[in-house]
């Protein structure tokens, strides 16, 4: 009993750190997209894997939302190496601490967030520079 407890206790934790509280009794489908793709990401973080991949995480959300999903995801995954594609520089530049930039299926920059922002092939490929 106190093991399902701790459980409800630790969901309750993840959905109110992923501001999912207020919909907590609704069923998935019926959640707002940004929702649902918030709700995967907690679930993911509740299995506390040592390595999460995450596809366009920030997909489908509000720049708001977007920003919020990897800063709760920066603090709720401590500990676990997080692996994300993301096509929102912003949000790469801001959360990344190593950046590989694809082109045409090929590498054309590994870094640091600054090394790959003053790298002028990605300025030019990425960021209209």
């Amino acid at each position: 009993m106190h093991r399902n407890v701790a459980q409800i206790d630790e969901a309750g934790a993840l959905l109110e750190r992923f501001g999912l509280m207020a919909v907590a009794g609704t069923a998935t489908e019926a959640l707002a997209y940004g929702e649902q793709r918030l709700l995967e990401v907690a679930m993911a973080v509740a299995l506390r894997p040592k390595v999460l991949l995450l596809d366009e995480p920030a997909a489908g959300l509000s720049t708001a939302q977007g920003a919020a999903l990897f800063e709760q995801l920066s603090e709720a995954a401590a500990g676990t190496t997080v692996l994300f594609i993301e096509h929102d520089m912003n949000l790469v530049f801001r959360f990344a601490h190593r950046v590989s930039v694809f082109v045409g299926g090929s590498v054309i920059a590994q870094g640091t967030p600054d090394e790959v922002r003053a790298n002028e092939e990605v300025r030019r490929a990425y960021l209209g520079h």
